[in-house]
């Protein structure tokens, strides 16, 4: 692939703080991704994230489905999200990307962000929409716009749906893989790092299905129990930031430092909280069989190539987290209506092809399966410029 089309580096007057924005190519003269708020955020990250993002489009493109794949971007500010500040920083971001997020950028939330802050800053700012973009690609926009708010006020067990269907991907992927191998659910154990919007959701869908949860990590450590943890419980004893409160714990459950998630027995591992969370040096922690990247960017390249010897096998996120942006624009573009059952059923058919094309290319080519996903997205690119073009 080529070089961004636009990387963009702005300072705050009044902070200090800096926030990026990074264009990897636009395709129908818009681009696609969320923007994340991390203390440390730096713009080679963001550049990869949105890298990330072309590939999850071309990913997603179905030549008979409404939906049309956009170009990649990403954007983010490093700012802690609890700072007292953190707000007005957004705002002032947002402001400042005005033209961009009018034009050709659609954006929503992303790591240290919900979709409300977003929407209450954008709103602040002058924006009529995070995504008003795209608009002009749609058939009937005040239907499709009606659709996609209507989705949004969609709640299941009181969880919203836009926090449950990327999630429910995560699972279906870690489902896939499970049974490619000839692996029973019931028995399977799975460590989760980190139990905000992703983590959680993707908890809850294992758990549904039969896997056992033994260890869940937040920022204030690891919480085991090699007989499986009550999912609902901890769910509901979380704060905004996924932060679990210890007094919801069960007298087995234990406490355990904040890498412990890593070495806890378990097949499955799926970090879904920071990027670069696996390196060189704690990847030698992990015994599990498969690490599923819920996050975006968590397993550094020369780490997975480590694991890759050892026989652990990495999904990566540009498949297995792409269905929340999906959703999106399943919805929004009509190929989905405002229905749980309907989002879940569309999002495991979705999911479930996708891991299988991977997995199946990586076996015959006898390659990573970020090689394949790679492999894949060549294919198809050339076709969606081909059809639709692009600048980049």
């Amino acid at each position: 692939m080529t070089a961004p089309l636009m990387t963009l580096t702005w300072t705050d007057h009044i902070t200090g703080h800096q926030g990026f924005l990074v264009v990897d190519r636009l395709v129908r003269g818009v681009a696609s991704g969320g923007l994340r708020m991390r203390e440390g955020c730096t713009l080679d990250e963001v550049t990869g994230l949105a890298r990330g993002m072309t590939m999850k489009e071309a990913l997603h493109y179905h030549p008979e489905g409404r939906y049309i794949p956009l170009g990649g971007a990403k954007g983010g500010i490093d700012c802690d999200p609890q700072d007292a500040a953190a707000y007005g920083l957004l705002v002032r971001y947002l402001r400042a990307m005005r033209p961009y997020i009018e034009s050709f950028w659609t954006m929503g939330e992303d790591l240290g962000l919900t979709q409300d802050l977003v929407d209450r800053a954008a709103v602040e700012a002058g924006l009529v929409s995070s995504i008003q973009a795209v608009y002009p690609l749609l058939d009937d926009e005040a239907t499709a716009r009606r659709r996609l708010a209507d989705a949004f006020e969609v709640e299941v067990d009181g969880i919203g749906l836009d926090e449950l269907v990327g999630g429910c991907g995560v699972a279906e992927s870690v489902l896939a893989a499970l049974d490619r191998a000839g692996m029973p659910y019931a028995g399977t154990r799975v460590a989760v790092q980190g139990l905000g919007t992703m983590g959680g959701a993707t908890a809850r869908f294992l758990t549904r299905a039969g896997l056992s949860v033994v260890a869940v990590a937040d920022i204030k450590g690891t919480i085991g129990n090699p007989a499986g943890l009550d999912v609902d419980s901890l769910l509901a004893a979380r704060d905004a930031y996924g932060t679990v409160d210890r007094s919801a714990l069960r007298p087995a459950d234990r406490e355990l430092p904040g890498d412990a998630w890593l070495s806890t027995e378990a097949e499955v591992l799926v970090p879904a909280a920071v990027s670069y969370a696996i390196d060189t040096v704690n990847q030698r922690q992990i015994g599990a069989r498969w690490i599923v990247e819920a996050a975006n960017m968590p397993v550094l390249a020369e780490a997975e190539e480590l694991l890759a010897a050892r026989g652990v096998t990495v999904l990566p996120d540009v498949v297995v987290n792409s269905g929340t942006n999906a959703w999106w624009w399943w919805t929004l573009f009509g190929d989905i209506g405002a229905d749980a059952d309907e989002a879940f059923a569309y999002t495991r058919r979705s999911m479930r092809a996708l891991i299988d094309q991977m997995l199946a290319r990586a076996e015959a080519d006898g390659t990573t399966p970020r090689a394949a996903a790679h492999a894949i997205v060549a294919d198809r690119l050339p076709v969606i410029a081909e059809r639709f073009g692009w600048y980049n």
